[in-house]
């Protein structure tokens, strides 16, 4: 039988063949797909960004696991919606308008990925009606937004304000992340969360959903 550790271990050192070989015969074994998912790659990715949060490991580590991660995801989706398996929960992620910074948020996107989480990026330069509207749309509990400029900063107490006009704010929890982003900006924008790193943001993303 294939050990989930063994998936689990190649993911960490970003050996993307390994991974996959190693879900393929998972697979032919008749191991079901979320025991692989939960026991193999996201246990894996887990492990990743405890050590990317410690600086044990740097982004381009975090690269190479999450690419990694997905070769053997790619398997297992197909198998994961026959069976009827559902994400942990949906994140609407993208970078605030006027601003075309997207590392940040692609390491989010990754470590959140890595908990299991659907996330629906956006992109960057992203307006706040459509953060708003891709969460109601998408029936999203998260809306995260990232800004690496102070001048951008300004569009995520937008996102606040277009959510209350639309009188769904209660339905989501607003994220909020960056280099110039700290806790007293959240209070004041009213945002619900501040994460100060990627790991941080996944972690919290499973904080608000459970």
């Amino acid at each position: 039988m294939t050990d989930l550790m063994e998936i689990s271990a190649a993911l960490q050192k970003g050996r993307a063949k390994v991974v996959k070989e190693l879900v393929e015969q998972a697979i032919a074994e008749g191991m079901s797909a979320k025991e692989i998912l939960d026991g193999g790659l996201l246990h894996g990715m887990n492990i990743v960004g405890q050590k990317f949060k410690i600086n044990e490991l740097y982004v381009p580590d975090v690269l190479v696991a999450a690419r990694a991660m997905n070769a053997g995801a790619e398997l297992l989706k197909p198998l994961l919606v026959e069976a009827g398996v559902k994400a942990a929960g949906k994140v609407v992620l993208g970078t605030c308008k006027g601003d075309l910074h997207d590392i940040g948020k692609n390491l989010v996107k990754m470590m959140m990925e890595g908990k299991g989480l659907e996330v629906i990026d956006l992109g960057v330069d992203v307006s706040a009606d459509k953060f708003v509207e891709a969460a109601i749309e998408n029936e999203a509990q998260i809306i995260a937004c990232s800004a690496l400029l102070t001048t951008t900063m300004g569009e995520m107490a937008n996102v606040v304000k277009y959510a209350e006009e639309k009188g769904v704010r209660s339905k989501f929890t607003i994220m909020i992340g960056g280099a110039p982003v700290n806790e007293s900006f959240k209070v004041s924008v009213g945002a619900d969360v501040y994460a100060p790193d990627a790991a941080s943001a996944a972690d919290e993303a499973i904080a608000a959903i459970n």
